[in-house]
């Protein structure tokens, strides 16, 4: 275990990035969600992250509240994920360890955070990652007693 101390962010991030652009509807998110089945996708102008939408932003779009009763469905699918999306988003560079980025998880009970590079979106580390890790880092001390590169393995 004492190898996951070492491990960074670019070491398990997911890439390429699968995103989305502000103007895309709650409906077509909703497919893209579907059929990707990601519970969150970084919200992009080309690579330049502009917040994340999730599952939950979806969810939260469709709240009974006093103005809106019963809600519209066919309304409420034409909001874009640039008026759902959350703007403060926990990023992670690509250098940062893997401890940080499991002890925010936690922390903030989110599933994945953007990781960038400058205002470019690099990546995607996400709870699978890390649990990978992990397991990975447990697995080479297994082996033979000493952590093991990734070409040993």
């Amino acid at each position: 275990m004492n190898r996951f101390l070492e491990l960074r962010v670019r070491d398990y991030m997911t890439t390429p990035v699968i995103g989305v652009a502000a103007a895309t509807s709650l409906a077509a998110l909703e497919e893209e969600f579907r059929r990707r089945d990601f519970n969150g996708l970084p919200v992009l102008d080309g690579d330049v992250l502009l917040g994340m939408v999730t599952k939950f932003d979806v969810l939260k779009a469709f709240v009974f509240t006093p103005r809106a009763i019963l809600p519209h469905y066919d309304e409420i699918a034409q909001l874009t994920a640039a008026q759902i999306m959350t703007r403060d988003v926990i990023t992670f560079r690509p250098e940062a360890s893997l401890t940080r980025v499991l002890q925010t998880l936690v922390d903030f009970r989110v599933k994945s955070f953007p990781v960038v590079d400058g205002k470019r979106v690099v990546g995607i580390v996400a709870r699978e990652d890390i649990v990978r890790a992990l397991r990975d880092a447990s697995t080479d001390t297994a082996l033979n007693g000493s952590p093991a590169t990734r070409a040993q393995l």
